[in-house]
């Protein structure tokens, strides 16, 4: 009996301790982890839960299809948003109606997320639809994707700024618009105007194909965009042509200057131009003409250069036909630099989050779209995460005497706030591998699944980031040693824009004004529809009989 009542005893006592022990483990764990990757983890929860208002963000960018100096909508629709959210607003900055700065918060460190907003040049393009068909025939479209990165800013500030307000946690974040990327016409000026002169650090979100981030130099080139503007003398083309002195003619002088110059520029280079104005009727001699150049290369000195022989091949077509002319900067960038400490953080945020989880219809609009396109891999969405962006990982090649580690390509402003400050750039999986680029193609995927699920990838990657860089102040103090001592130390920033220079918000005025009624008809609404898909009655995927076939033919080959 004895026995009995002890062993009735002990088993009591071990059944109520049972709870106090497990709880005491459970705090144990919890203790184990640490306090900043618990923040991180809050964050990146808090993104997943705001999904749906990245997609609206999205599809509503996306809709509303604006050129660069002239995104108005996007502008309005985004501060207001920014606004109602505790942002206190400052619009019109540099001089461009479109430009604005977004800040919330108080003291240090001051950390900035930018995020370009404009469009391509008859892109349009219904979204989800693996062949070319044009929302508005000849309208601007989202072909470059600058729809999707304030999506994804936007939501990973508000995550973070919800735990910095809880915590009492100090830092400032300023939220701002790559306006008119796609003609390097602003950020230049954002950094000539000060408007970066006291943030600590900056993140850049670009949409790309897969989830990465580099640093050092990027091995694009840089650029000075420059319209040169002929004037002559009218006359009729068939009664007195030589009483006229023609624009054009100098025009198309100039243009065959360069082009047999180009045998003798250095390979780097990259030079393109469009007749921005060609006269205007057969029968009278052009008083008036304009080229638009760009000149791209890899160093600054480099591309002052090209301007320079640009410059002259302007003086000697004038010279031959009698002709004045003026110039005009309308835009520049510089190659870019990225910053090491910050790019390493955020590489191991981007192994933590890894990529999304493409499902069937993804994948079969993504390999539909590479078909249409005739690219040379059909690969469908990315499902290997990238590796970081090494300077190294770029091919050392020697030519007359210089040691080159790339051969140039595209350019980027960016690249101009990376002179400035410590800043990188978060590439996000919103488009599809293998497309063309600044294409109808490329805005496919861009207010589908695959646009919204990588900004969500994206934007858990920015906000663990955020709050790294706020809760660890040697990421900001390192980030700065490696600008000054490493980035900085033998090369100075000059701006290749002047002091007498002005962005030229009048570009794409004319366009807009003639499409945006059109468009308008096709703004997202989203009070009465959960997607922009939703919206337009698109079935998603739709690809053709043919692309099916050909996706069949390649997976019996196991391809």
């Amino acid at each position: 009996m004895k026995r009995t009542l002890l062993s009735l005893l002990g088993t009591l006592l071990l059944t109520t301790a049972a709870p106090t022990v497990i709880a005491q483990t459970k705090r144990a764990k919890k203790a184990l982890i640490d306090p900043i990757e618990q923040l991180k983890q809050e964050a990146a929860l808090s993104v997943e839960q705001s999904a749906k208002l990245g997609q609206e963000i999205n599809d509503m960018l996306f809709s509303f299809a604006e050129l660069g100096f002239q995104e108005e909508e996007t502008a309005r629709y985004l501060t207001g948003l920014l606004e109602k959210n505790g942002f206190t607003i400052q619009r019109g900055i540099a001089g461009m109606p479109t430009a604005w700065l977004a800040i919330w918060g108080n003291g240090k460190p001051v950390i900035a997320l930018g995020s370009d907003v404009d469009c391509i040049p008859k892109a349009s393009q219904k979204p989800g639809v693996a062949y070319h068909d044009p929302l508005v025939a000849g309208a601007p479209g989202h072909g470059e994707g600058h729809n999707s990165g304030q999506a994804l800013n936007i939501i990973s500030a508000l995550a973070v700024k919800k735990i910095m307000e809880r915590d009492k946690i100090p830092g400032t974040l300023v939220l701002w618009p790559g306006v008119a990327e796609e003609l390097v016409g602003a950020k230049a000026y954002f950094v000539r105007d000060g408007y970066f002169k006291n943030v600590d650090a900056c993140i850049f979100t670009h949409v790309s194909n897969n989830l990465s981030v580099s640093y050092g130099d990027a091995g694009n080139n840089g650029l000075i965009s420059v319209k040169f503007l002929f004037e002559g003398q009218a006359a009729h083309a068939a009664g007195a042509p030589w009483r006229g002195k023609s624009a054009l003619d100098a025009v198309e002088l100039m243009n065959v200057g360069w082009n047999f110059r180009r045998e003798h520029l250095e390979l780097t280079q990259r030079s393109h131009y469009v007749i921005s104005d060609g006269g205007d009727q057969p029968n009278v001699v052009p008083s008036k003409a304009s080229v638009w150049y760009y000149f791209r290369d890899r160093s600054y000195p480099k591309i002052k250069r090209l301007f320079d022989v640009g410059m002259k091949m302007a003086e000697g077509a004038s010279l031959m036909t009698d002709t004045k002319f003026t110039y005009e900067v309308l835009g520049s960038a510089w190659p870019g630099h990225f910053n090491q400490p910050i790019a390493e953080t955020m590489y191991e945020n981007i192994k933590k989050v890894g990529l999304p989880t493409w499902d069937a219809n993804d994948q079969l609009l993504a390999k539909a779209t590479q078909i249409e396109m005739e690219a040379s891999k059909i690969e469908g969405l990315a499902t290997k995460l990238d590796t970081i962006g090494l300077p190294a990982d770029m091919p050392v090649a020697s030519m007359g005497g210089q040691i080159m580690r790339s051969m140039g390509g595209g350019s980027d402003d960016i690249a101009d706030i990376s002179w400035a400050l410590p800043t990188v750039v978060l590439r996000y999986p919103s488009n599809i591998p293998n497309l063309p680029g600044h294409h109808w193609s490329n805005a496919i995927s861009m207010a589908t699944p695959i646009a919204h699920k990588g900004i969500v990838a994206g934007a858990k990657v920015e906000a663990m980031t955020l709050i790294d860089m706020l809760m660890k102040p040697e990421i900001i103090k390192k980030a700065w040693d490696y600008y000054r001592d490493e980035q900085t130390k033998e090369m100075e920033y000059t701006p290749l824009v002047g002091p007498k220079d002005f962005p030229a918000t009048y570009l794409n005025k004319e366009i807009m004004t003639e499409y945006k009624p059109s468009l308008q008809k096709y703004y997202y609404d989203p009070a009465k529809y959960p997607t922009y898909l939703e919206q337009l009655g698109i079935s998603y995927p739709t690809i053709s009989e043919t692309q099916r076939a050909k996706i069949k033919e390649l997976e019996a080959k196991g391809k």
